[in-house]
């Protein structure tokens, strides 16, 4: 399938959960101690600003550009940058570039679901 920059996009296999407005993710490890996902984030879109009171987390990126907002501070981030993100703090990713936009994401803590997010804006009406 091509994406809307006419680039190749290559599916996954995954959880019919695993697809957002603004990308999709596939959950590589689901363990007591940990979840690991791969998170595509297509060129123009961004996540919600969002904080987890359960987990920590850790990413690392495979591909592209973009720009995270960790407690208000905006880092720029590329191919094997990585960034810490404490439970509590605010936190989103946009994808700055024009490819997608591709990364690693380490969760540990104490609980891993999905409503363990607190959105407090979002471009798709989920807050």
């Amino acid at each position: 399938m091509r994406g809307k920059e006419g680039f190749e996009r290559v599916d996954v296999k995954m959880r019919e959960d695993g697809r957002r407005p603004w990308g999709y993710y596939e959950i590589l490890a689901d363990l007591p101690d940990c979840k690991v996902k791969r998170i595509v984030v297509y060129p123009g879109c961004r996540l919600s600003l969002q904080r987890h009171k359960y987990r920590d987390e850790h990413w690392f990126v495979l591909a592209g550009d973009a720009l995270v907002t960790i407690d208000r501070k905006e880092i720029p981030v590329a191919r094997n940058a990585s960034v810490d993100i404490p439970r509590a703090l605010l936190h989103r990713v946009n994808n700055t570039g024009s490819r997608d936009f591709i990364f690693i994401e380490v969760q540990t803590g104490d609980y891993f679901g999905e409503d363990d997010i607190e959105r407090l804006e979002d471009d798709y009406g989920r807050a």
